[in-house]
């Protein structure tokens, strides 16, 4: 029974040596054997070559964040921006003037007649010391009128900043670079309006 077991042993052991055997076999094949003088000055210069250096990627240049920003002015000398108050948009063209405000082609004091939406239409530029040296170009949709006045007093306030970079921060200080979110509440069912309530029946 020991004899019939050797040769299972012996053959499994060889089963065994052969891949280990394959595996060696690639790296006694890398390894040059140099037979000659010649072979031996061309191993030598192989070893001696420098690496390949990698190929230098192109620098990006980066922004100076700290640069003073540049004034955005088209082609017939005029800053544009939109503004917004509840539910109107307003599109702002400036460019040095006189003062002129024209709104849908209409002027302020026809299309704005009181004089409060008026008042706070020229408050940028109050607030800028710039009052009287831009004209206004704009037209202006939805809401009412004091939903479209503060729509215009926005767009002029980002229009000026961008003709003016410097006034940027007093503009931001009076808060008339933010837009203003108030809206109306929605109604809900089950109410006469947002929160009020019907009538209570007496009868």
């Amino acid at each position: 029974m020991a004899d019939e077991k050797k040769p299972e042993t012996e053959e499994a052991a060889a089963a065994d040596a052969a891949p280990k055997a394959e595996a060696a076999a690639p790296a006694e094949e890398k390894s040059t054997t140099v037979t000659d003088l010649s072979q031996l000055g061309e191993a030598m210069a192989a070893a001696d070559a420098p690496a390949p250096t990698p190929a230098a990627t192109p620098v990006t240049p980066v922004s100076d964040p700290s640069a003073p920003a540049q004034p955005q002015i088209d082609a017939q000398g005029r800053s544009y921006a939109t503004g917004k108050r509840k539910d109107a948009v307003a599109r702002v063209w400036i460019k040095p003037g006189k003062g002129e405000v024209t709104v849908n082609k209409r002027s302020i004091d026809t299309y704005f007649a009181r004089p409060v939406l008026r008042m706070v239409i020229n408050q940028p530029f109050v607030a800028a010391a710039r009052d009287k040296q831009y004209d206004v170009i704009c037209t202006v949709k939805g809401g009412g009128l004091s939903g479209q006045a503060g729509a215009v007093r926005h767009g002029i306030s980002k229009a000026l900043s961008l003709f003016e970079p410097a006034l940027r921060d007093t503009l931001k200080k009076g808060g008339f670079l933010t837009r203003d979110a108030r809206v109306v509440e929605r109604k809900k069912y089950g109410r006469a309006k947002a929160r009020k309530s019907f009538q209570f029946s007496k009868r």
